[in-house]
Parts: C-alpha cells; structure tokens; sequence
C-alpha cells in the first residue's frame, strides 16, 4: 500500500526564529549574505592576496559551511510602479513623454532579454551534541520531548548563541578578504526559503508555515 506524501514532507525545516533556522533533525542554521568580487578585474596581486585571504579563513574555522550562489531573474515590476508614480505627479508635458517613453522601453527591453541578479550566501551549522545514553535514540528523544517549554527556550538560547559566535567567525573572515557579509534575520530567512521552495511564486510569504507546513 503507497501512502501519499505532501511537498511539506520533503521540506527540512521545522521553523525559523530569532534569525536562525531550525532544522527537523535539530540543527541549526544562519544565513549570511554577501557582496561579490569581480576576481578577473583583480590584478595579480590582488589575486593572489584574495586566494591567500580565503586560504586562511577555511584553516580558522572548525565547523562546515555552505557557499551558495542564487541566479533568478530580474523583477522590474517595482521599478516600474516607481516610475509610473513619478510619471503622474509629471507637470511638465516634455518630462511626461520622456517618462512614459522610458517606461515602455524598459518593459520592451526585460521581456526581450533575460536579466538575472546573482546572490551569493554563507550557510552557518551548528548541530547541538547529543549525549549518548544506554537507551538508545528512542531513549534520547523521548527524553527530549519531556522537557519543559522553558527548558527548550533555554536549549535554543544557548545553541543560537553558539551558532552566532561562528557566524561572526564567517564575518570577520569574509570582510578579511574585501567581502562584506550581512546576516539574515527572520523575515528574510523567511522570504529567501520560500523563493527556493516556491520559485514561480513571487508574493512574500506570511509566515513559516507555508514553508514548513507547521
């Protein structure tokens, strides 16, 4: 007999919090954002410092990361909104004609070519250890389920304030070589893996559970 699985089963978080992501299997999560590097403009020198930089900053770190890059392309909607409300508020004829001219050539132009942004991401884990007991993994678990809401809220506290600490770790090693990095808090945790679970969908989710299906 097949049982019928949902989309939210193959999802692997179980919520987004406090600027992390929790993780079905009890890990966590940060995501951190950066800017780029335009390594071929770079002179060999240069180059040559940047591979050095990142030499250095995979050998200062004892935890694993993810790069990741994010290809998606261009929504000119907003900016079209935008210059529709400046076309209106337009009290001069010639500054009305240029506006609405440079309106239809921006539309012209994405639906003729393909413009794509490219995000670039740092994924911090941080997986909190389990001590092992004679009970098993049953054992384990069924531990955990009894503790108290403040017990967990106390558990996460202290797992979230290590996580951050590796964070800031990626940070300072990232601005090391020129790269400025930012990381990402609830909302935009939230909206970032919405888009990478719904990619045809556009709108900004209300909360996490259309993500996780809580």
């Amino acid at each position: 007999m097949q049982t019928t699985q949902s989309t939210q089963d193959f999802v692997p978080i179980r919520e987004i919090r406090d600027g992390v992501v929790v993780l079905k299997d009890g890990s966590l999560r940060s995501v951190v954002m950066t800017s780029s590097i335009n390594f071929a403009l770079k002179s060999t020198d240069e180059q040559n410092a940047i591979i050095y930089q990142f030499q250095n900053f995979l050998n200062s770190i004892n935890f694993s990361i993810q790069i990741s890059s994010q290809s998606r392309k261009l929504d000119i909607k907003p900016y079209v909104a935008l210059l529709e409300n400046v076309l209106k508020e337009q009290k001069i004829d010639l500054l009305k004609i240029q506006t609405r001219e440079y309106i239809e050539f921006i539309k012209n132009f994405t639906e003729q070519v393909n413009i794509m942004t490219k995000s670039f991401f740092v994924v911090v884990s941080y997986s909190p250890s389990i001590i092992q007991g004679n009970k098993g993994f049953s054992g384990i678990a069924s531990i955990f389920s009894k503790k108290t809401k403040v017990e967990q809220s106390d558990d996460f506290n202290e797992n979230r304030t290590q996580l951050l600490e590796r964070t800031e770790v990626v940070i300072q090693g990232l601005l090391r070589m020129g790269v400025r990095a930012v990381p990402l808090g609830t909302e935009e945790l939230i909206e970032l893996y919405y888009k990478i679970f719904n990619p045809g969908d556009t709108d900004k989710p209300i909360n996490i559970s259309q993500v996780a299906g809580r």
